[in-house]
């Protein structure tokens, strides 16, 4: 397990972020999503293995004009789980990047299979 400040964690998450091409980034700005840490996922998967990240919301490809208001989607990135499968601060880094990316992927419609095979899993 490896333990960063929240200060550093937060500014890893932020770096995932800042690596995405700009028309990806102008895309999520402007898709009425946040992206939240959050310490502990409030529900796991299945037995033995860690939530790193979650995306709550309608993908962007199945969005429709007609939908009227909506609360935004959610991105969820989970300390605890990231600090835990981490073996160290590098392994960490790269771990919340992918986490940040495959829950990005989500918001754009791609599946975990695809995800997977882009090296994104």
């Amino acid at each position: 397990m490896i333990r960063i400040s929240r200060e550093d964690f937060d500014e890893a998450v932020d770096d995932a972020l800042d690596s995405l091409p700009e028309e990806i980034a102008r895309a999520i700005a402007q898709a009425n999503v946040v992206i939240l840490v959050e310490q502990e996922p409030q529900q796991q998967r299945t037995a033995g293995t860690e939530l790193l990240g979650l995306y709550e919301g309608v993908p962007l490809d199945q969005r429709s004009v007609f939908d009227g208001y909506a609360q935004p989607d959610r991105i969820f990135v989970f300390r605890g789980p990231l600090q835990r499968v981490a073996t160290s601060r590098d392994h960490l880094v790269r771990e919340i990047a992918v986490t940040v990316l495959h829950e990005v992927g989500h918001l754009f419609g791609i599946s975990d299979e695809r995800l997977h095979e882009l090296g994104w899993g």
